[in-house]
Order: C-alpha cells, then structure tokens, then sequence
C-alpha cells in the first residue's frame, strides 16, 4: 500500500514510518521539518499541509492511504498559527483525501479530547462528548481538529475514517506530554491526590497507528495499552521526585523549583488525568500491546 504520513518527522511519526516500511508499504512523508537519515522506502516532501506543495504531493503520488500526525500538541505553544495548523490543516488533508481518491485516512488524536472533571467517569468511551475546554483552553485546537476529521465518516462516506484517540505515549525517545511532565528531577502532584495515569508504550503507539491503515476499521477508538498506574508509581519507576503542593499554590510553582512549566488548566489533568476504555479497537483490529507498564516505565527511565 501507498502510505502517506502527515508529521512524519516527529518522534512518533518516525516509529509509524518505519514500521511501515519494515510491513513493505511504499511511505511518503509531508512535514515542515526534516527527516535527514529516513530509511530507503521513505520519499520525503518537505511541505505545510495547509499549502499548494503539500496538495502537489497528492496530486502526483495518489496514496492509498493517509495517516494524519501534523498537529501541535505542545500545551505551552499558543498561537494562531497554531490553529490553523490543527484545524484548517486537519480540514485541508480531508479535504484532499476526498479531491485525489484516497481510499482510507486515520487520524491520530489525543485522549484528553475528553477533558478532565471530578464527575467524569473513571473510563470514558468513544460516544462521550469533549468536556472540560472552558478549563483547559489549551485543549480547544486539538478538539476541534478531532470532530472535524471525525466529519468525514458522514460528510466523506467513501473515505473509510478511522479516528484513533491515543493515550499518553511513554518511552525512550523522551517526547510527549507525559514525558515532558515527567522530565526534571521533580514532578508536581495536587496534595492529597494520587490519580491513575494511561499510558502506552511509543513502539505501541507506532503498532496501533499502523494497525489501523492495515486492518482499515471504520469510526472512533480510543487506543491504550497496559492498565492505568498511580501518578506516585510512576514517579518512583522512573527515578523522580515527587513534589506535592496544596491546589493553590500548584499554578505558582509550574516553572519553578525544578518543576515542569504547563498551564493552569492542567492542574485538572493532574488531579483527575483521563482514563479510557479501548476495548472497541482491540476487538475490530485485534491489537495487543507488546510492553507492559513496568517496561514502558523502565524504558523512559533508562533514556536518562
């Protein structure tokens, strides 16, 4: 199959590319940044998906399939030109999948779609809407990025859309949320709370994206590996600190003391992180993850 990979440059996008082409798909990748050291079966454009060159790149190669990984995720990055990317860029490749006769499009998002509240359920499933914006602004970009790719599965009937909300991704290449939260010698926690934390391992996350333009399902699936892990677990296997303020001294502190710099609106996340049930996608893909918490936990550690 003809693949190609929006974000193909970042971390995880690197993992899905190459794992692409060790399955013996054709890959072509779209991304601002470059990718120097690509293995042989990669063809590079260096492109803004919003742009005339990234719709070339469809027009010329026809891909089979697309997998959509070019969005900003970095919560501390605020500005319209991240906006555009997230929505009108999420807008723009649906838009060409429909233009130039692509057949399948998976989108990959980010769990916290579903937002962070004392009343929410401690597993949430695909048909509860996103909540908690108001609180967490930062959130509101990648939301709407996810319900309009989500879109395509009616407005789009003959593109088979599979919209794949992962959790936190953990391991040795040190990136993501959860890795950035977890990166100085100490991590915050909210006094008096020890909240369960979801995530997978990076080599996982690769697996599942790839899973979903081989096995082509049709919908929304949240997409997790081993069960969820107290937030103090995880900062005693990964060799941190735990810091504990009182709530309201917590906003003051991000920044300071050692302490990883995020947005007011992540307190929530930290007092009630989102866990999801995935159930849905191992059943209509057949996915299993292949490491479990500690060695994900063990892999992060020992990228130190």
């Amino acid at each position: 199959m003809k693949v190609l990979v929006t974000g193909v440059a970042g971390a995880l996008g690197r993992l899905v590319g190459t794992r692409l082409v060790a399955r013996g798909h054709s890959v072509i990748g779209i991304d601002r940044r470059r990718w120097p050291d690509a293995p042989e079966g990669v063809q590079m454009f260096q492109a803004d998906i919003r742009k005339r060159a990234a719709e070339d790149v469809f027009r010329a190669q026809r891909p089979d399939g697309v997998i959509h990984m070019a969005t900003v995720t970095h919560l501390t990055h605020r500005s319209p030109d991240r906006f555009r990317i997230n929505l009108q860029g999420t807008r723009a490749i649906v838009e060409y999948c429909r233009e130039y006769g692509v057949s399948q499009f998976v989108f990959a998002g980010r769990h916290t779609y579903y937002g962070a509240a004392a009343d929410s359920p401690l597993y949430h499933t695909e048909e509860e809407p996103p909540l908690g914006i108001q609180s967490f602004p930062e959130l509101a970009d990648l939301v709407a990025a996810d319900l309009y790719a989500g879109a395509a599965l009616w407005r789009v009937p003959e593109l088979t859309t599979a919209v794949l909300r992962l959790c936190y991704t953990l391991g040795p290449s040190r990136s993501g949320t959860l890795a950035a939260f977890l990166k100085g010698p100490r991590v915050p926690t909210v006094l008096g709370f020890d909240p369960l934390f979801h995530f997978i391992h990076e080599e996982d996350a690769a697996s599942a994206i790839v899973t979903a333009i081989e096995k082509k399902p049709r919908g929304v699936f949240n997409v997790a590996g081993p069960p969820p892990v107290p937030l103090s677990v995880i900062i005693r296997e990964t060799g941190r600190e735990q810091f504990s303020v009182p709530e309201p001294a917590l906003a003051f502190a991000f920044g300071r003391f050692g302490l990883p710099k995020l947005p007011r609106g992540a307190i929530e996340h930290i007092k009630y992180p989102v866990v999801i049930e995935a159930a849905d996608f191992r059943r209509e893909t057949g996915f299993q993850h292949a490491f479990n918490e500690t060695e994900t936990m063990q892999a992060f550690a020992r990228a130190r």
